[in-house]
């Protein structure tokens, strides 16, 4: 399968981050524990430049921690500040108290003159990779728009997280034309592109192919299975009569059975999979 989608709002909201970055002071990067590389956007690259940048590895209670380190350490070897983060706990003062330390300097400035800075931040991300859902987190109340799909959040909302920082939550943006379609289909996984424009039951055909390689116990645990084949097409047959998914004249329901694992992996059900382990991106120099 071939995945492209930018639609036209993604266009509208690099111009508007693009028009708002010189107004912010540092910039919040929310990046899905699940798929690290393919959710670091080239268009943000722009954004960048000068400017104070937090990772923010969110949901990260879907991947083994071990596993996150590895990235973790990459990115202190860069010089990166980060902070892990699981948006959905309603407990994300870390990030707080990392925007407050990577303005330490100017904060103490103002303070020596008898005057407080007010800081703000641009929260910048892929498409559902759960800035709303961490701002909300941060501000102890739902004010940021979320939700379970891409494109939720379609205009600017600069949002008061207390007296001092202010943030400015943007949409969750792609890029035009994806060159390596192992990236498109790590974001289709994780929901970064909208379900409807996909064939599902070739998206989910493309995941168990995956997943077999590198976590086939998930799926036989998950699914009470006694064994896998090797074959992703006889996986989702396995899983279909495990759950009884089933059209007229015992066929098999390809399309529930697809949503059934797409829906088990975005929700954690298939336990902790980190679909981009640090050592294979780097092997294949993604």
């Amino acid at each position: 399968m071939n995945i492209q989608w930018f639609p036209g709002h993604m266009t509208k909201a690099v111009r508007m981050m693009e028009e708002n970055v010189a107004l912010c002071n540092v910039l919040i990067y929310v990046i899905d524990a699940r798929a690290v590389a393919s959710c670091k956007n080239p268009v943000f690259d722009r954004l960048l430049n000068n400017k104070r940048v937090i990772y923010v590895f969110n949901k990260c209670d879907l991947v083994e921690k071990s596993d996150l380190d590895k990235w973790c350490k990459s990115f202190e070897a860069e010089g990166k500040t980060y902070v892990r983060a699981v948006g959905t706990s309603g407990e994300c003062s870390q990030i707080v108290s990392a925007i407050k330390a990577i303005m330490s300097d100017v904060i103490d400035r103002y303070k020596a003159k008898g005057a407080n800075k007010n800081i703000r931040a641009m929260v910048i991300g892929v498409p559902n990779s759960g800035k709303s859902t961490l701002i909300n987190s941060m501000r102890k109340k739902a004010s940021a728009i979320t939700g379970d799909r891409p494109g939720v959040t379609r205009g600017k909302q600069w949002l008061a997280l207390d007296s001092h920082i202010d943030l400015l939550d943007t949409p969750g943006t792609l890029w035009g034309k994806f060159e390596n379609q192992t990236i498109a289909k790590h974001l289709a996984f994780i929901g970064s592109i909208r379900d409807d424009i996909l064939d599902i039951a070739d998206l989910a055909f493309e995941f168990v192919a995956e997943i077999l390689k590198t976590y086939p116990d998930n799926l036989i645990e998950r699914y009470s299975l006694e064994s896998l084949v090797e074959s992703p097409l006889e996986v989702l047959d396995q899983i279909a009569k495990a759950r009884g998914f089933k059209l007229r004249g015992n066929e098999v329901d390809y399309d529930r059975t697809a949503k059934a694992i797409i829906d088990d992996f975005r929700k954690g059900r298939l336990g902790k999979i980190m679909l981009e382990k640090y050592e294979r991106m780097i092997l294949q120099n993604i």
